[in-house]
């Protein structure tokens, strides 16, 4: 065992539950028809092949090429993110299933966020997907949990808005997850972690006193 972003975690494990989850994404994409991947996913502004696209620009665009990108957009990285996925988005959809598949392992650790970021990343983004559209979004929770922890006491910038979980309590048993102090904000690990992130659709799953509190802290989903 080794410290994660400053929790005990098997940092294999981690890489593994992302791997899996990308895999898992993949399989998605793949059978989605033309419809589907124009439909608006949970993140503002971005359809379902958008998403996509933000899920493989991650693999593959190096760092220098986004803090570049970055660079030309006078500094706004999510400018840069919105850039970046929408150019991997047209790319066919055959290449993008490619990629998450061939490239499920990497390893890469961002910046800020550490090697629990595109865990948390690929959970998040498949709820964009399938909340929308009526499908099941069901991956296992531990690896929701590892998201969990790490949208609670890692360091979740662009994830998490600043505050939103203050003098909240998240409690998910199918986790075995417990965090915090306050109104109680419970329901399955997915859809407490996708609220977390500000995804409102996963609210309706929720109960607690925490929940309306939650929903007004937390503003539109950006990718």
């Amino acid at each position: 065992m080794v410290a994660v972003d400053g929790r005990t975690h098997g940092a294999d494990a981690v890489v593994a539950a992302t791997a899996a989850e990308r895999r898992r994404f993949a399989d998605l994409l793949a059978r989605l028809d033309a419809a589907q991947l124009a439909a608006p996913s949970l993140c503002a502004g971005w359809d379902v092949r958008t998403v996509a696209g933000h899920l493989v620009a991650a693999l593959d665009v190096p760092l220098g090429a986004f803090l570049l990108a970055a660079l030309h957009r006078g500094g706004r990285l999510h400018r840069a993110n919105d850039d970046l996925a929408r150019r991997s988005a047209r790319r066919p959809v055959a290449e993008l299933v490619a990629v998450l598949r061939e490239r499920a392992e990497n390893r890469s650790a961002p910046p800020v966020v550490g090697l629990r970021g595109p865990l948390a990343d690929v959970l998040v983004h498949t709820g964009d997907v399938a909340l929308p559209l009526g499908l099941p979004h069901d991956p296992p929770p531990a690896a929701v949990r590892i998201a969990l922890e790490f949208a609670t006491t890692g360091r979740p910038v662009g994830f998490v808005r600043r505050g939103a979980l203050s003098g909240l309590r998240l409690v998910a048993a199918d986790c075995e997850f417990a965090w915090g102090g306050g109104h109680e904000v419970r329901g399955r690990g997915i859809d407490v972690l996708l609220a977390a992130c500000g995804r409102a659709a996963a609210a309706s799953r929720l109960q607690g006193a925490g929940v309306p509190l939650l929903l007004r802290r937390t503003g539109p989903a950006g990718g």
